[in-house]
């Protein structure tokens, strides 16, 4: 391997007092509720809101901004913002390339720092075919975001802090994209406690990583929630250490991934994007594995976009019956109404939409239906409110997908 221990530490000497020794934390409530101590590194706190800075600073670290004419990166999210966030303290022009369709809040939060954005092409390897033709013609210096010995070496320093601020955990689960972070972290923790088993995560639609590992192709492609980790080929710097050191690699559905943001959120009260709520994911989907056993949790970014946060509360209020949709049968005359938000009101719920439902033609002249969402405790007070109005007969069906609610 190219990189070692020394590198690492090197890398933290120079970026000591530049980025964040981000905490390593207990967290109680999640450890109950999945089995296991966690402790959880909350890189999602970091400069930037992500790990990405400390590769970034360990690059610049070796350019002499007296000769260098400006660099540039290709990327749509972490990278994109800790690359300009150094050029812009220490002085070095940053051309950061995006894909057109890339949100503007991550456009602006990259010109915040300074950064001259171009938006080109429709996907990111469009992107990086732009980004090649401007290092040719305008002679930057091109910041990879993972396949850097500098890079690896610098993002490998979260797992130095890690192990010094929880030197007794059995095992750790770090997001792979790339393979920077996992690649630079086991270098740095497996020399600290050679025992250690480390864990990579995947999504299931970029397991890029886990395929080049086993000899297999991946055709990625799609959406994911865990965008931060959505690179359709792994580094071949990192390819040969995480085969070397990584221990395991799991791919998660996105329905887990989804599950493990609101989750971190609602029981953890930490905001996390989708590449940093995944560890947690992989917790989560197989209790038994690390039950009563010390893990550790790399929370590599926060960096959720506030739209799609929102929508994932909000789906998980659905998903655990605290927000659920009724469709109630009554006739058509005066009082009805009334009677059904008493019905509801009387039974704790509290009625947040309601709509009639009277010009399709399976419903009979004289009645309508009610499309009611109401907010409720759980799931079995969802069950007591649908009994409540059936008693009252006022046939009611749940429309929510609720486990443990019959829709019938």
């Amino acid at each position: 391997m190219s990189i070692t221990i020394t590198d690492i530490e090197t890398a933290a000497d120079r970026i000591a007092g530049d980025v964040l020794h981000t905490p390593t934390v207990e967290s109680p409530s999640l450890s109950k509720v999945v089995g296991c101590d966690l402790r959880l590194k909350l890189e999602s706190l970091q400069l930037t809101g992500s790990f990405k800075v400390r590769g970034a600073r360990n690059r610049f670290g070796a350019l002499d901004p007296k000769v260098t004419k400006g660099v540039i990166a290709c990327s749509a999210g972490n990278h994109a913002q800790g690359v300009a966030y150094f050029s812009e303290r220490m002085g070095i022009p940053a051309t950061i390339v995006m894909p057109r369709d890339t949100p503007f809040a991550k456009v602006e939060s990259t010109e915040r720092y300074g950064a001259r954005v171009i938006l080109e092409g429709d996907t990111l390897a469009d992107a990086q075919v732009h980004t090649e033709r401007l290092v040719a013609d305008e002679g930057l210096t091109f910041i990879h975001p993972y396949d850097d010995d500098l890079i690896i070496a610098g993002q490998g320093t979260a797992g130095l802090e890690m192990i010094a601020d929880a030197p007794d955990l059995d095992c750790v689960i770090i997001p792979i994209g790339g393979g920077g972070l996992i690649a630079g972290c086991a270098l740095a923790m497996k020399d600290r406690n050679p025992g250690l088993e480390i864990i990579g995560v995947e999504a299931a639609s970029y397991a890029t990583m886990n395929a080049a590992i086993n000899g297999q192709m991946v055709n990625s492609r799609g959406t994911t929630l865990a965008e931060g980790i959505a690179v359709k080929t792994p580094g071949t710097r990192t390819l040969p250490i995480v085969r070397e050191l990584v221990d395991d690699i799991v791919v998660l559905e996105e329905a887990t991934i989804e599950h493990a943001v609101e989750i971190l959120a609602d029981t953890g009260r930490l905001v996390a994007e989708g590449a940093g709520a995944a560890p947690l994911g992989v917790v989560m989907g197989d209790r038994e594995r690390f039950f009563g056993r010390q893990v550790g949790l790399m929370i590599s970014g926060g960096n959720i976009d506030m739209r799609v946060f929102a929508s994932v509360l909000l789906r998980g209020l659905v998903r655990g019956g605290q927000m659920v949709r009724l469709r109630v049968q009554i006739s058509d005359s005066p009082g009805q109404l009334a009677a059904v938000s008493r019905l509801i009101g009387d039974a704790g719920g509290n009625i947040v939409e309601i709509v009639h439902q009277r010009m399709f033609y399976d419903v009979p002249v004289k009645q309508t239906d009610l499309d009611v969402v109401v907010e409720t405790r759980n799931a079995s007070h969802a069950a007591e409110i649908v009994a409540c109005l059936d008693a009252a007969n006022l046939p009611t069906r749940l429309l929510s997908d609720v486990t443990g609610i019959s829709t019938s």
